[in-house]
């Protein structure tokens, strides 16, 4: 692997808001209410976005509409890039030139910036997940998705699990797989070898509804876990 200085982080939460921009507001009036399910966007997960980005010093890039309209965490293409209220909406190349592919290209060309500049890229995609899916609890605090076949990210996510295993209960790649179809997954095939590590948080939406107030020292200690594994590699 080639020398590179050091490393830097960047933040995305593709889940961060349920709006809806003005124009596409009549798409939701027969079903307002699902904007505010799990469906709609990821709670929680903009305020551990922001919070991190702080802490990390790293740049935020947080996709500002419902994940209904258009999913920016799915490649074109994929069955999931509508969803059953967009998918009858008959100007789709609007909604990829307007929303998708903007805040995509924001993301790739912030890497493209620090490749160049012969740092290494620690991409931190922030997610939460719903703690019951189809009458299943998942009993566990946070996910670390990578992909298993990228040894960097793999040895990463692993110090990082011992890290956050002090507070919180990890799972490796749940509750979905690092290696399946997402925005991480894309941008590996744009920057190979060890130059980019694409990395998905999932946090358990529990935590976040059990007390939106302790929701920040939550951030807080995941943060922390981060730094701590950090220099646990770099030393």
């Amino acid at each position: 692997m080639e020398h590179r200085l050091s490393r830097k982080f960047i933040i995305s939460c593709e889940h961060s808001s349920n709006q809806v921009p003005e124009k596409y507001k009549h798409l939701f009036e027969q079903d307002v209410e699902i904007l505010n399910t799990h469906r709609g966007w990821d709670p929680g997960a903009s305020v551990f976005a922001t919070f991190l980005s702080e802490k990390l010093d790293a740049p935020l890039f947080s996709y500002p509409w419902t994940r209904l309209l258009i999913e920016p965490n799915r490649s074109l293409g994929h069955h999931q890039l509508y969803s059953k209220i967009s998918a009858a909406y008959p100007h789709k190349k609007e909604l990829i030139n307007q929303f998708y592919t903007p805040y995509r290209d924001s993301v790739e060309k912030e890497i493209s910036k620090i490749l160049n500049k012969r740092y290494q890229a620690v991409h931190l995609s922030v997610h939460t997940f719903t703690p019951i899916l189809d009458n299943k609890v998942r009993e566990y605090d946070i996910g670390l998705l990578y992909d298993p076949k990228r040894e960097s990210e793999k040895q990463f996510c692993k110090v990082l699990r011992k890290s956050l295993k002090k507070e919180f209960r990890v799972k490796m790649n749940q509750p979905y797989k690092g290696s399946a179809d997402g925005f991480t997954t894309y941008l590996r095939k744009r920057f190979n070898g060890d130059s980019y590590l694409g990395i998905e948080l999932e946090i358990n939406q529990a935590l976040y509804f059990d007390d939106k107030i302790k929701w920040k020292n939550v951030c807080a200690s995941i943060a922390m876990s981060i730094k701590s594994a950090i220099n646990s590699i770099d030393q």
